[in-house]
């Protein structure tokens, strides 16, 4: 496992894990009115699973609509894509995205195996996308959507998401 220190201490805490890793909701369960924050870990798994999950768009949608924070990372940001505002227009229109690059599946070889790209996608639906070098720290705020780029980004997001959290 590629884990740093602070990924060890909470994969260790077993308390940590018994509660909260084990006790996973269902989109089903989740009352979006109690959140004021969703981020959307990255992984080519959700490639397949969040274009399609419409009850986590549903959760997602009602966050921001309530004045919450929207954020992903890496292929994460292909959850963003069926999320609206408060008009009902899609969240990543004419937005400041970044998210796994194209140059980035080409360098895993991995753009065989994805149903798309992840960049191209979130272009087609109106975002203005906006990457660094391939496997940089790169984080885009845009309000309450904040994104980044890769697994490198993913501890520069959190950090963006707790600040604006704070405000």
């Amino acid at each position: 496992m590629n884990l740093d220190e602070i990924d060890w201490k909470w994969y260790t805490d077993e308390v940590f894990r018994n509660r909260a890793l084990s006790n996973t909701l269902k989109p089903s369960e989740v009352n979006a009115e109690d959140y004021v924050a969703i981020y959307y870990a990255g992984g080519h798994g959700a490639m397949f699973d969040f274009p399609d999950a419409k009850e986590l768009s549903a959760i997602a949608s009602k966050i921001y609509k309530n004045q919450g924070i929207v954020s992903a990372v890496c292929h994460g940001i292909v959850g963003l894509l069926n999320i609206v505002d408060e008009q009902g227009k899609e969240l990543v229109a004419d937005r400041i995205i970044t998210g796994f690059t194209n140059e980035e599946e080409e360098i895993g070889q991995a753009t065989a195996i994805v149903p798309f790209l992840a960049e191209d996608e979130l272009k087609k639906h109106g975002a203005n996308y906006q990457s660094g070098a391939a496997y940089t720290d790169v984080v885009k705020v845009d309000g309450r959507l904040l994104t980044g780029q890769n697994p490198q980004s993913a501890h520069s997001l959190g950090q963006a998401v707790a600040k604006k959290l704070k405000k």
